[in-house]
């Protein structure tokens, strides 16, 4: 970072003061170079809000590119984010605007987007909303997300939702038993989903969404995916609304 700001500064100042095409740092002397970086020195001394500037193009330019290289990734994997044939689908399904997250039952940050995403599909009534199980935080997590696909599988899509609601807002350690409890709370058959748990299809489940995030280069929870444009972390209900009404235009 340092050394592109340095070079962003360094420019600044060629073009402030002679053509880029004037200034060869290679073809410079020893001696040449170090007078140069004494006025580059002295500039910076005299100018010191070219830094900021030189910082601020810079972020600028690397959010930027960033932003592109999302839209790229969404676009080239959209079949898989939007419609992988697995992973729950909740909102309004018939929805105008598609809202993903792939998230962690022992996120913090995904507990509190919890909240934001259910104010805003109550608030909306026309958000498709998907869901990606992507458990990161270890072992208890990935019990979780494991419980949470059998139930999916074993009793529907119906019993998720109840299933993934009561997990978002569960603080205390995740282990079958709590997870036991959770399934009878809601009248479920414990037996049958913790049976379930290591089949073939929850796991396969869990390894395209991984194999996706890794494609889609997600380090972390929660992530979203609101339409062509990646969300990389928490964002309150406001601001998930606003990007909304920017996607119809």
């Amino acid at each position: 970072m340092l050394k592109k700001l340095l070079m962003a500064c360094t420019l600044s100042l060629m073009s402030a003061t002679a053509p880029a095409m004037a200034l060869d740092l290679n073809a410079m002397s020893d001696e040449e170079r170090a007078q140069f970086g004494e006025q580059v020195r002295a500039y910076l001394m005299e100018n010191p809000q070219v830094i900021m500037e030189a910082v601020n193009a810079l972020e600028e330019r690397q959010a930027a590119a960033q932003a592109q290289a999302d839209v790229d990734l969404v676009r080239q994997n959209a079949e898989a984010i939007f419609n992988d044939g697995f992973s729950y689908v909740g909102g309004n399904p018939q929805g105008d605007v598609t809202l993903v997250e792939f998230m962690d039952y022992r996120c913090g940050f995904c507990k509190r987007a919890f909240g934001e995403v259910e104010k805003l599909l109550a608030a909306d009534g026309n958000i498709r909303f998907v869901v990606k199980e992507f458990p990161i935080l270890g072992e208890q997590s990935l019990i979780a997300s494991r419980f949470a696909i059998a139930t999916k599988l074993e009793e529907g899509r119906d019993a998720y939702k109840q299933m993934h609601d009561a997990l978002m807002s569960y603080n205390g350690d995740i282990t079958i038993t709590a997870l036991r409890r959770l399934a009878d709370t809601f009248g479920l058959n414990a037996d049958q989903i913790e049976a379930r748990m290591d089949a073939d299809e929850v796991t396969q489940e869990l390894m395209e969404t991984r194999a996706l995030a890794q494609r889609l280069q997600i380090s972390g929870t929660p992530t979203f995916v609101l339409e062509d444009e990646m969300l990389r972390g928490f964002l309150p209900m406001d601001q998930l609304q606003m990007i909304v009404e920017e996607k119809r235009g």
